[in-house]
């Protein structure tokens, strides 16, 4: 039987060309893959030739996003549930892991999974084993899983905001995507293909490229949306033509370019950051840490880093927990915080009653 191909992935800059080596070395093992990237630099196209140069090609490839649902509907679109498992669930639902079983699972925004969740996936990844919500059989599968963020895991691991196990076991190998800023060789490739591809589907004979000035605009933009907004850019140009025959003279880079754009809001005011002597100060034994001036005293080296940081936070999350009246959620949005990133740091620093 004669493989299908999967979705192209176009590029000759050195930097890409490593990763896709990288690939296909690994693509052949049924280890778990981390795929880090900035947004739209391609992360679901290097899963895709993952799960199509491996032996499990035939059988299912199941992609997921974790950032657009809540903590109740992940967890059920991941692993079902079984009717009645809470209210509006009147049947049984299967989930991502069972569909993929044989196969290759593919889980975006990894970054956003709550820690019980996280808890949860590492079993499936160690073991094979999950349950249902709402029931408490344990089902087998067997599943190669590939995640995707765009944030740096180890960095939020380091700050309790990510399961240290859980990446450890995750990150078998890590494929790190370039941005396209770091592919120059590649930009008028993807630009060609792009606009060749627009115009056919705009019903033109051809596609006439670009003028110099065009392409000297694109080689100097920097990209941050890489390659999915160099995509949308190129097309929203070649449809805009007035004429389709000569090369493009200028490219339309910000859609919402306009006179009649209206004003940007004003920015949000000021607000002076709390020192860590200064919130200690309120929740600690040991009194305030400052001099009779009010002022942050200088630090006294050496000292135990690790240790004043964990005064500082430590100091913040108790100060916010009293403005909160102790209330999880209310303390971890005055810290600009998620519920599970809150619930994180409150583990990291053993001030759960549980501790």
């Amino acid at each position: 039987m004669l493989r299908d191909d999967p979705d192209p992935i176009l590029g000759q800059a050195d930097a890409f060309l490593a990763v896709l080596e990288r690939v296909s070395r690994v693509a052949p093992l049924s280890k778990p893959v981390l795929i880090i990237g900035e947004r739209g630099t391609g992360k679901e196209l290097i899963a895709n030739r993952l799960h199509f140069l491996s032996e499990r090609w035939q059988r299912p490839f199941i992609k997921f996003n974790c950032a657009a649902l809540n903590e109740e509907l992940l967890e059920s679109e991941l692993f079902g549930h079984v009717a009645g498992a809470y209210t509006g669930a009147t049947r049984p639902r299967t989930g991502r892991f069972e569909m993929a079983s044989g196969g290759s699972i593919f889980i975006d925004e990894l970054s956003s999974m709550s820690m019980r969740l996280q808890e949860k996936l590492l079993r499936v990844i160690e073991y094979g084993e999950y349950e249902r919500v709402g029931s408490s059989e344990t089902l087998k599968t067997d599943v190669r899983l590939i995640g995707a963020a765009n944030v740096d895991l180890p960095a939020l691991a380091r700050t309790g905001r990510f399961r240290e196990d859980l990446l450890d076991r995750l990150s078998f190998d890590v494929v790190t995507l370039p941005p396209l800023r770091q592919r120059q060789d590649d930009i008028m490739l993807l630009a060609q293909r792009f606009g060749e591809n627009m115009a056919r589907e705009l019903g033109f004979e051809y596609f006439a490229g670009y003028a110099p000035k065009a392409q000297q605009q694109l080689l100097d933009y920097e990209w941050p949306g890489n390659v999915r907004e160099l995509r949308n850019v190129v097309e929203r140009t070649v449809y805009r033509s007035d004429s389709p025959k000569r090369p493009i003279e200028r490219i339309e880079i910000d859609p919402f370019a306009s006179p009649f754009r209206p004003p940007p809001p004003p920015p949000p005011p000021e607000q002076t950051p709390l020192r860590p002597d200064a919130v200690t100060a309120r929740v600690s034994d040991a009194g305030p840490r400052t001099d009779s001036a009010g002022a942050a005293p200088t630090p006294k080296f050496p000292l135990d880093f690790k240790a004043e940081v964990e005064i500082f936070e430590t100091g913040l999350i108790k100060a916010a927990m009293e403005e909160a009246r102790f209330n999880q959620r209310r303390a971890a949005e005055r810290l600009a915080l998620s519920y599970h990133q809150f619930r994180g740091l409150l583990r990291k620093y053993k001030l759960l009653e549980s501790d």
